[in-house]
């Protein structure tokens, strides 16, 4: 358990007077790692709002500014980059058409194809947010000193490899 007593240890102690038959002790990666979680959500959307974009917004722009010059990618592209199905991804680029931050033209490569590009304006936004996003994460970060933010960027990359590839094989893109 951890030193400070914070909620999750509240909820240990209840369980483990409750029902001392079962092992709670997961709960204390897992609990605290989900309440990190919604806090960590509340404020990033933040930033977001202030550029008048939600999460699956910054997502697409992002994608789409990562793909580099022209900025680019076939909506199909999109929805597997931000783990969206393509029924979201539609309704996700016509709200940012509609706001001036990407356009949709036929594909040069396949006629009968779509490309999804940031706009002029999209990228201005995309680069604003994102400046400001990674300093907020840096915020966010700051109460660990620098070996425990590597530390537990290895943890959890490990952890995360075990779900995303069990089979063992990298990621690549």
């Amino acid at each position: 358990m951890s030193e400070f007593r914070d909620r999750v240890a509240g909820i240990q102690a209840e369980w483990g007077r409750e029902r001392p038959d079962v092992d709670v002790t997961p709960q204390g990666v897992i609990g605290r790692l989900h309440r990190l979680a919604g806090f960590l959500t509340e404020e990033i959307v933040e930033v977001y709002a202030r550029y008048g974009l939600g999460e699956g917004d910054f997502d697409v722009l992002a994608a789409l500014r990562r793909a580099g010059h022209p900025f680019e990618r076939a909506p199909k592209e999109l929805a597997d980059h931000t783990m969206v199905t393509t029924g979201a991804m539609t309704k996700r680029i016509d709200r940012l058409e509609a706001g001036g931050l990407v356009s949709r033209r036929a594909s040069e490569a396949d006629g009968r194809g779509r490309v999804v590009a940031l706009t002029a304006h999209g990228r201005t936004v995309i680069d604003e947010a994102f400046a400001e996003h990674m300093a907020n994460e840096k915020r966010l970060l700051s109460t660990l000193g620098a070996a425990q933010v590597k530390q537990l960027e290895g943890l959890l990359a490990s952890w995360l490899a075990a779900f995303e590839h069990p089979d063992g094989e990298p990621f690549s893109r």
